[in-house]
């Protein structure tokens, strides 16, 4: 009986180790890692103007489309 106690004991140290460890680990990342802004779009010309959601079609689909 006191051989499973002893096991469980060490599994639950054991657990409680890794979740020290991960949460180390997490804490290091926030460290590490700078804060990033809200939207990058304004800092890059490429994606200026995007708009999120369903896009327009382009003039040539349109006219395939209506038939023109």
């Amino acid at each position: 009986m006191s051989h499973s106690t002893f096991r469980k004991r060490q599994r639950e140290q054991t657990q409680r180790e890794r979740r020290l460890e991960k949460e180390a680990r997490r804490n290091q990342r926030k460290t590490e890692t700078p804060l990033l802004p809200g939207s990058h779009a304004q800092d890059d010309p490429d994606l200026a103007g995007m708009v999120l959601g369903p896009q327009r079609l382009h003039e040539e689909e349109d006219s395939r489309i209506d038939g023109r």
